[in-house]
């Protein structure tokens, strides 16, 4: 299990536990589920890159105590 951090900007910071070999999309959902909101209307970024849905967390590089920029779409 990891542990990564979301922050929106706007006091909203969020941890939230998955494995490595989660996709973008199912760490959306449990993201969507502690905040909330909807999974489609969840945008994670990361300086200027857009995480898509199919692809894991362990291919991003996203590690144990990464953080994450939170947008909604």
């Amino acid at each position: 299990m990891i542990e990564v951090s979301c922050n929106d900007r706007l006091g909203k910071k969020v941890k939230v536990k998955c494995l490595p070999s989660d996709s973008v999309g199912d760490f959306k959902k449990v993201l969507g589920l502690q905040i909330g909101t909807d999974a489609s209307k969840i945008v994670l970024k990361k300086g200027y890159m857009i995480y898509k849905d199919h692809i894991t967390l362990e291919d991003y590089e996203i590690h144990d105590g990464s953080n994450l920029e939170l947008y909604y779409a």
